[in-house]
């Protein structure tokens, strides 16, 4: 399974996102620290779930980083987040 896939399984099981995007922006950073021929080291997450309703950003942030644990730890260098509830 791809980074890509497992970022969008992962994410997908632990908030049952209204919606999801998982945008790799690797190429983007070509040349740049932590950038890795094959990309899948930057990533960028837009997620919408009720599970963040009532939540700071900075409480989403730590959420998402806790679900993606192992991939921050691994091959991602990099993941932007955009996290929020329905109707924001």
């Amino acid at each position: 399974m791809t980074v890509h896939a497992t970022i969008e399984a992962k994410l997908t099981q632990a908030f049952q996102p209204v919606s999801l995007a998982v945008i790799d922006e690797s190429e983007q950073h070509h040349g740049h620290g932590g950038w890795r021929e094959g990309g899948e080291t930057h990533f960028r997450v837009k997620l919408v779930s009720a599970l963040f309703a009532g939540k700071s950003r900075v409480d989403r942030h730590r959420m998402i980083n806790q679900v993606l644990d192992a991939e921050l730890k691994g091959r991602v260098h990099a993941l932007a987040i955009e996290a929020r509830a329905p109707g924001e």
